[in-house]
């Protein structure tokens, strides 16, 4: 039977289908994700009462989005189709059910991931081809289509190389929710468009290593004192929760990691921000007055009210049905008016 995470104030939690079937299949059969992996620890390998801190690392995908993204790659009977992320092996069953195992091909980067799954599509009959590997590196196949349940920035070359002449590519963008679908091109890049869908799967790994975070610079933006401080005529907001809004901050300064806290150190409602390059912020707010401390070499704050300002005076983000022009190379420019924004590492 099998096992999954579930989140739980005190962290992630195993649970073991077999103590309680009823909640296994209530599980299995609702229109969500199943956390299979949380860091490096996977479900199956986990001892009993296990509870894990840290970012899930596989899982089986909500089967809606499963299938959205089958449709936008628009599959036929003859097409041959490349399962970017096997995970649990779910979404390479259902191609397999559509197209038949012949025409299906499955990559992830964890030897047990593939193994673990290749063992679950045999008990049900199906045995595709199962590929081992980095699937953003060097790949041994080809075909029409390129189906990613993983994120990438920027699109793998050889995903492009490994695509037949009007093949296509379904995928999202490493840090965005944006969903990207676009047809190959004879020069070898690709034309499409960003979907009016919304997806966020995990990155993509080169090996099986998970790195792990320096959370230092999220720690001095929830207790130092800024650089600068000054109000903000917008109310505190949970950035990871506007989709389209993360998605535009994403594009403008990528890598930003995002806290969103209510009721703590005597504010009602908290923010905070962190980047890599030592820059941070820490918005709060207490009786609609919003306070906002910056800190390094960057304003994350402002760069955030500058896309809050761009929505309130557009009526709208732009990234949600812009062009999609995909060079060979995997560069990825958006256009949509007079705005564009170029996606390359």
């Amino acid at each position: 039977m099998p096992r999954w995470w579930a989140r739980t104030p005190e962290g992630w939690r195993l649970r073991v289908g077999a103590d309680d079937p009823g909640a296994w299949h209530r599980a299995a059969y609702r229109d969500w994700t199943l956390v299979t992996q949380v860091g490096d620890v996977h479900a199956d390998r986990a001892g009993p009462g296990a509870v894990l801190q840290g970012s899930a690392t596989s899982s089986s995908t909500l089967p809606g989005l499963l299938v959205q993204m089958f449709r936008h790659a628009c599959l036929d009977g003859s097409s041959t189709v490349l399962d970017v992320g096997t995970g649990t092996g779910y979404g390479t069953a259902l191609l397999c059910h559509r197209l038949g195992d012949i025409r299906v091909t499955a990559i992830d980067v964890d030897p047990y991931l593939t193994a673990a799954a290749e063992e679950r599509l045999h008990e049900h009959g199906f045995r595709p081809r199962l590929l081992t590997a980095d699937a953003t590196g060097p790949i041994d196949w080809e075909g029409d289509r390129i189906v990613a349940t993983v994120a990438v920035r920027p699109i793998p070359a050889s995903w492009l190389a490994a695509l037949t002449p009007d093949g296509r590519l379904v995928t999202t963008i490493a840090g965005t929710s944006l969903i990207v679908t676009a047809d190959k091109q004879p020069g070898g890049g690709a034309v499409g468009r960003v979907e009016h869908d919304r997806a966020a799967f995990m990155r993509s790994r080169a090996g099986v290593d998970h790195l792990a975070r320096d959370w230092s610079v999220l720690e001095r933006a929830r207790v130092e004192d800024g650089e600068q401080i000054e109000g903000s005529p917008y109310p505190v907001m949970d950035v990871v929760g506007g989709w389209d809004v993360a998605t535009m901050l994403e594009l403008a300064a990528p890598g930003i990691e995002h806290r969103f806290i209510t009721g703590g150190d005597g504010a009602d409602r908290v923010a905070l921000m962190a980047h890599g390059d030592g820059s941070w912020a820490r918005a709060e707010e207490r009786d609609g007055e919003v306070t906002v401390h910056q800190g390094g070499p960057r304003r994350l704050y402002d760069l955030l009210d500058q896309v809050r300002e761009h929505w309130l005076r557009a009526g709208g983000l732009p990234v949600r049905g812009a062009t999609a022009t995909i060079s060979p190379e995997g560069e990825i420019t958006l256009r949509r008016g007079t705005w564009t924004a170029t996606i390359g590492r």
